[in-house]
């Protein structure tokens, strides 16, 4: 395994550092925004989910746009350049905000540059590998990714237990974001096939083969289950864990994803990729099931949190491998343009419909409409999806 990540390609290696270094700003900011807010903007709950759902919606939006451009224009290293420096740059701007509207400018442009970036990105790393090696090339960059969202929350907690104040903590986001656009420029524009003309872009997919659009209608059906990870923290203090515990056992989630998103996605390459996102969606049914159920102990939630970790490892790679051995090579900046959008527009109406359940019913009930949603997904995708066959031939 060792020896397949060092022969990856170069491209490969910078994207996943760009992602490290990148996480690693982000989720550095991201815990202390809701503190900002309420603490020194006097800010309350209305604004947080205000700035939150504009700044995803345009997110979900502009992927979609830019992955559709990229093919167009067969160009997507400058939307990568572009999408990173945005986001990175605007970050550490929200220590200098004096008002919850200035944060809102800042959550909206960092989104806008994750939109940029997002589907271009994923493109780069389809063009960059051959078809036999796209898990790999996925997991490691997700790998990358969680050990980012390993790495700054602890090194924010570390420079607010120095002393540091809070508006300081924020600003010092703005050097990992120069080293993320100095990263950027090295990346290379990968070689286009030389197709005679873009493939016009409908609103119907009918320009995609059947298998992706059914693979899209199935995401959107696990997503419709796969409500915020806010929900999942809430239930643990609802249980009994310690607020000291709760960032902690979060960390651990990204932890073990760090560790297993390479093999488990390298393991794609080598047998039908449905059958490890099958496994996942299903992992992630009975976890949401125990998650409603369980009794008040809080230490079994370690041991539950750490297999969600098992479960984000074997599907976030592998979900992106499977989209791109079903779309031509022209059309993966687009293809991922939709499947970026999917995954990002189905978070609201499923944290919206889990938290009425839980309000209105019980914690119970908004768990096993989850669990149910993604049983079902996995049955879908199994019987329905079929399987992508000769399109993982090198370039597709």
């Amino acid at each position: 395994m060792i020896a397949a990540i060092r022969q990856l390609p170069r491209t490969v290696w910078l994207l996943g550092l760009i992602s490290l270094v990148n996480d690693s700003a982000s989720e550095m900011i991201y815990p202390l925004v809701p503190l900002y807010l309420t603490s020194v903007l006097m800010a309350g709950p209305k604004a947080l989910g205000l700035i939150e759902g504009i700044a995803e919606a345009a997110s979900s939006l502009l992927k979609l746009a830019a992955g559709v451009l990229a093919d167009r224009t067969r160009a997507v290293r400058g939307w990568v350049i572009a999408g990173y420096g945005i986001a990175g740059l605007a970050r550490p701007l929200i220590a200098f905000a004096t008002s919850w509207f200035g944060v809102l400018a800042c959550r909206f442009a960092d989104r806008v540059g994750k939109g940029l970036r997002s589907a271009p990105r994923d493109a780069l790393l389809t063009m960059s590998v051959d078809a036999n090696r796209r898990g790999l090339a996925f997991g490691f960059h997700r790998a990358m990714d969680n050990l980012g969202a390993v790495v700054g929350p602890l090194l924010a907690a570390a420079l607010l237990a120095l002393g540091m104040p809070l508006r300081q903590v924020l600003f010092a986001a703005v050097v990992p974001a120069l080293i993320v656009i100095a990263l950027t420029l090295a990346v290379p524009e990968p070689e286009h096939t030389p197709d005679a003309k873009p493939v016009p872009f409908t609103w119907n997919l009918r320009e995609f083969p059947p298998a992706f659009r059914r693979y899209l209608i199935v995401l959107a059906l696990f997503m419709l289950g796969n409500s915020s990870n806010m929900f999942l923290l809430l239930r643990a203090k609802q249980i009994g864990m310690s607020d000291a515990a709760v960032p902690l056992v979060w960390a651990l989630v990204s932890l073990v994803a760090a560790v297993l998103s390479t093999p488990l996605s390298a393991l794609s390459d080598r047998i039908d990729r449905r059958k490890l996102i099958v496994g996942g969606w299903s992992v992630y049914a009975v976890l949401y099931l125990i998650f409603g159920l369980l009794p008040a102990q809080p230490w079994l939630l370690w041991p539950l949190f750490a297999a969600y970790g098992v479960f984000l490892a074997a599907t976030e790679g592998v979900e992106k491998a499977l989209v791109a051995d079903m779309v031509p090579r022209g059309q993966a900046g687009t293809a991922f343009g939709w499947y970026n959008l999917v995954v990002g527009i189905f978070l609201l109406p499923a944290s919206v419909l889990f938290g009425w359940l839980w309000s209105t019913f019980a914690p119970q009930w908004a768990f096993a409409f989850g669990s149910g949603c993604a049983l079902a997904a996995a049955l879908l995708l199994r019987f329905w999806v079929a399987s992508p066959g000769d399109s993982r031939a090198p370039g597709r």
